[in-house]
């Protein structure tokens, strides 16, 4: 295993106590303008589709998702005044700052090679973009209780049902295909199990674009916020179209939907999705060389 003084020695980038501060302020502030008005609305009991999926989903308090952290890699200059990053896992030595590697969690390798494996056989994939976003309906077909029970449906039970028996089910996500009602599943092209997850993952995905944001904040804190905060925002807009696009009626919340049970529908689905894959590319590729850098700061 390298040293950490040698890692130190021939791989620190430096930051400038001015570069960092500056660095960790503007994260904050941009994630506060999302953040700040979504909390006050939490408080109130009020309901956000896009934002309460995203914590309780993916777990990922918003306390944490405000927390800035360089990544692996980076020494950041400290006079010794100041108040560092929240950040546990950092060391200080000769006046720096950076992140430990004695306290990285080396039980976790085996989950991170997984998860770089998953994302980098995502990036060899061709973008699939016939399924046009059937999965939030098959998720409520012939359903005896419908999961989001306490927002109204755009259309009938048999008005949906009827929709879903005219197109076909191409969902290639393990995480959308589970939610798939007993009756919906047998009709998906691709009967996917946990095993064969990674085969099927592919770049059109909109679940497997948002699941990005997951990869970004399972490893926080050794990758760095500003990849966090860019997957972040991805996800934002990704579930913003996926909401959108479902039979749920969102008027309320301001998402006017994109009725894929029109030919018009589902020409504007497939431009949105095509925006989506075009967003995600650069944050695959920067989460792929974060995973990468993080390994080799702890020699694996």
């Amino acid at each position: 295993m390298k040293k950490l003084e040698e890692f130190v020695k021939k791989d620190m980038t430096t930051l400038s106590l001015e570069e960092w501060t500056r660095a960790k302020k503007e994260h904050e502030q941009a994630m506060n303008r999302i953040l700040e008005p979504y909390l006050k609305k939490r408080s109130a009991h009020i309901k956000d589709p896009v934002l309460d999926f995203l914590f309780e989903y993916y777990n990922f308090r918003p306390a944490q998702l405000s927390r800035w952290s360089p990544g692996v890699g980076v020494k950041l200059e400290v006079n010794g005044e100041g108040p560092l990053p929240e950040i546990s896992e950092l060391a200080v030595k000769n006046d720096a700052a950076y992140l430990d590697e004695m306290n990285f969690p080396r039980k976790r390798l085996r989950s991170i090679n997984w998860m770089l494996d998953l994302m980098q056989r995502t990036s060899e994939t061709k973008p699939f973009y016939g399924c046009f976003g059937m999965h939030e309906w098959a998720m409520v077909y012939r359903a005896d209780t419908v999961r989001h029970e306490q927002i109204p449906l755009r259309l009938s039970d048999d008005a949906i049902a009827e929709f879903v028996e005219s197109r076909p089910l191409l969902c290639t996500h393990f995480d959308d295909f589970r939610f798939f009602t007993e009756k919906a599943r047998p009709m998906n092209k691709h009967q996917i199990e946990r095993e064969s997850l990674k085969d099927m993952e592919q770049q059109g995905c909109i679940h497997t674009n948002m699941d990005l944001y997951k990869w970004a904040f399972k490893m926080y804190p050794w990758i760095s916020s500003e990849t966090i905060r860019d997957a972040f925002s991805l996800a934002v807009f990704a579930r913003t179209i996926d909401m959108k696009a479902s039979p749920y009626d969102l008027e309320e919340f301001g998402l006017s939907p994109i009725m894929i049970e029109t030919e018009e529908g589902r020409k504007e689905y497939l431009v949105q999705q095509k925006e989506i894959v075009r967003r995600a590319a650069p944050v695959r590729e920067s989460l792929i060389a974060e995973y990468k850098r993080v390994l080799e700061f702890v020699g694996e």
